[in-house]
């Protein structure tokens, strides 16, 4: 049990992200949104009014957070004074960002962030919660460089990744040697929706910037080495994506095209999603979802519209299960991609630190 409810602020509030941190929090049993961060021109005003014909979400803005007045992200002290830890959603450049993360770490807050700019940096854990919460780990060399007691900067995976990566987690010990994917992602991953990107109606585009790269290249990250405090990539498996923006309002699907080491069968690959459970479903953490993986039978499942809100938006979907030969299958996954893909995922990880001891009341 935590001694008392932790405040947390959230920077880049008034953007899509940063509006589904405010009202996943809504009702959280452990945080408490008590400071709203954004740009210099929404600090000031009631954050009701700084979102103001650009609230995004189904439900209305949360009463305990609308006249909370926001603050710019950039005044740490400001936003420090009042919280225990923040997310981190700014839309800025990665310079800039790792610079507000780290202004705020060695202020001596906790930064959750949904931003890229550390996730390359080798003491900053990115952490999905299922797979590799021993990362956490690398929080401790972290503070030595840092010269803190309880700041730090942890990051979540990119959105793109998170359909097929749990799904191939279990599938590790099969020798996992190549991975072609492709993704199919949603406009709100590009902070849209159909009012604000007309062009995406009846639309595909077939680039997204920097996805592909990321797709690649951080499941190498998830899946490396804690090294003297520092996250060492693993080798293998091999990756390569395409990433496709699809008129879908939420919801990021994948097909994925895998080559193993081992031989394996259709029946040991379903029993291992079935049977995998994650460290935060052992905890019963609050936004873990339960089950985390779940395959569909049907072969036109799962959908994105019928199976984006698994477990609260925070499960994995898969289906159409497929071996070509004994080392080759392919499989789809969905996830939810501004829940457990961004602000929920972050939110998980957050309870994961807390429950490991690493976020603390000041």
């Amino acid at each position: 049990m935590l001694a008392r409810t932790l405040h947390v602020g959230v920077l880049g509030a008034t953007g899509m992200v940063g509006q589904r941190f405010v009202s996943l929090l809504e009702m959280h049993p452990w945080f408490k949104v008590t400071a709203v961060a954004a740009s210099s021109k929404s600090a000031g005003r009631p954050y009701s009014d700084a979102v103001a014909g650009r609230w995004a979400m189904a439900q209305p803005v949360p009463e305990r957070v609308a006249s909370l007045v926001v603050s710019d992200a950039a005044d740490v002290a400001s936003v420090s004074k009042d919280v225990d830890f923040v997310f981190c959603a700014v839309d800025m450049t990665k310079e800039q960002t790792r610079e507000l993360e780290d202004s705020y770490a060695r202020s001596e807050l906790p930064v959750i962030s949904n931003n890229s700019a550390h996730r390359a940096t080798p003491d900053v854990p990115m952490i999905l919660p299922e797979v590799n919460p021993e990362h956490a780990e690398a929080i401790v060399g972290q503070r030595r460089r840092l010269g803190t007691r309880r700041g730090f900067v942890a990051v979540k995976p990119n959105c793109s990744l998170q359909s097929y990566v749990p799904a191939l987690h279990p599938l590790r010990d099969l020798g996992l040697e190549t991975v072609t994917v492709a993704t199919y992602q949603a406009i709100s991953g590009a902070g849209k929706t159909f009012a604000t990107w007309p062009d995406m109606v009846d639309n595909v585009i077939p680039f997204i910037k920097g996805e592909e790269e990321k797709s690649e290249q951080e499941p190498l990250k998830i899946w490396g080495t804690l090294v003297e405090g520092r996250i060492v990539p693993a080798i293998a498996p091999a990756f390569s994506a395409q990433c496709i923006r699809v008129p879908v309002s939420d919801g990021h699907l994948a097909a994925a095209f895998v080559s193993l080491q081992r031989a394996t069968t259709r029946d040991e690959i379903l029993g291992k999603w079935r049977e995998f459970v994650g460290r935060p479903q052992k905890l019963g953490l609050p936004s873990a979802p339960n089950p985390f993986l779940t395959y569909f039978d049907d072969d036109a499942r799962p959908q994105t519209k019928l199976d984006r809100d698994l477990g609260r938006g925070m499960g994995i979907g898969i289906g159409r299960l497929r071996l070509d030969s004994p080392t080759q299958l392919r499989f789809v996954a969905l996830s939810h991609n501004t829940i457990r893909g961004a602000a929920g995922g972050a939110i998980l990880m957050a309870e994961l630190l807390v429950s490991d001891g690493f976020i603390e009341p000041r």
